[in-house]
């Protein structure tokens, strides 16, 4: 597993003075079929964090958003990256963070990740770039952790290296990443909160063998579209028979907008994430542009306020704006 921005090495360097900002992307993990181990990167929406380091072996986070997330490092997703970060390399710095949340908590589109992503990334390249892909999604992972109560990674990967990727295996961590044809996205953001913890306990703990291998073909079907660029093949393959059955019942709206979508002409999607976000890949813009329209009509008609957002498949993950 080679990040794109470095070699790794073990040798102990020290840190370079200065700050960093980083552009943190929103993601969709799951991508219907693939539960906790696909995800891709968007370009919209994104986080905005600048890192700098600090003489003494402190973290401190302020927050330029309305979000209300904890400052204590403790409690914070990034925080514990970092500290991880400083335990591992002696403790001999800090951090200062600064953070301006664009992807909303709770909208099951990888706002956790991209703070932990962001957060691992930023002090990569403040210390001269000596993490390798693996310590990095390793960082990343304890944010995770935090605010999940899991170690997952399908966020996580796309939001460091952009793209499509598959988590292979977490144990040991084994990333593929995955060809991304051009896709357009329509993504809705009804706003109310499921949480990633709550969609989770209501999973079934059993699963029936044929479910188990009509979904094992849907994931190599997925995986095997984007390689080819099979545009057909990836509408086939975003069926999911095992999580969206429960899991959408949590989010008011879900099937009449995937339905009104498959029928103006999205490839497909489902639930981003645990939810309440829902995406829908497109061939073309102007059948995402479409589908939003779609999405907006049916929230307004529900009574739910809804952020939609219309982007496209990030083939970078997080991006360093300046240093």
């Amino acid at each position: 597993m080679n990040h794109p921005l470095h070699p790794s090495t073990n040798a102990p360097q020290p840190a370079t003075p200065g700050w960093v900002e980083v552009h943190s992307p929103a993601t969709v993990a799951n991508l219907v079929c693939g539960f906790d181990i696909l995800g891709l990167a968007l370009e919209q929406p994104y986080d905005r964090m600048r890192l700098q380091l600090l003489d003494e072996p402190v973290v401190r986070i302020r927050h330029h958003d309305a979000h209300g997330l904890p400052t204590d490092p403790l409690q914070n997703v990034a925080g514990v990256v970092l500290l991880e970060i400083m335990r591992q390399t002696g403790n001999a710095f800090g951090f200062s963070l600064e953070v301006e949340k664009h992807i909303k908590p709770g909208s099951g589109l990888g706002s956790s990740a991209a703070s932990a992503a962001g957060a691992a990334i930023a002090a990569h390249h403040l210390l001269q770039q000596r993490f390798s892909l693996r310590e990095l999604v390793q960082f990343a992972m304890i944010g995770e952790k935090l605010a999940t109560g899991v170690k997952h990674a399908d966020n996580i990967t796309p939001c460091i290296l952009g793209g499509i990727t598959l988590i292979r295996s977490i144990h040991p961590l084994d990333i593929v990443q995955l060809n991304a044809p051009n896709l357009h996205a329509a993504v809705v953001h009804p706003q109310i909160e499921v949480k990633t913890s709550d969609a989770r306990q209501i999973l079934r703990k059993e699963v029936l063998l044929k479910d188990a291998i009509r979904q094992w073909g849907n994931i190599a079907g997925l995986v095997a579209g984007f390689e080819k660029g099979d545009y057909d093949l990836i509408g086939r393959s975003l069926e999911d028979v095992i999580i969206e059955p429960v899991r959408s019942i949590l989010i008011p709206g879900f099937d009449e907008v995937k339905t009104k979508s498959r029928e103006a002409g999205a490839l497909g999607g489902g639930i981003s994430g645990s939810g309440p976000s829902i995406f829908m890949l497109c061939r073309e813009q102007a059948t995402a542009q479409t589908v939003a329209g779609i999405m907006e009509e049916v929230y307004h008609r529900l009574g739910i306020d809804a952020k939609v957002y219309v982007t496209t498949v990030k083939k970078t993950g997080v991006e360093v704006q300046s240093a």
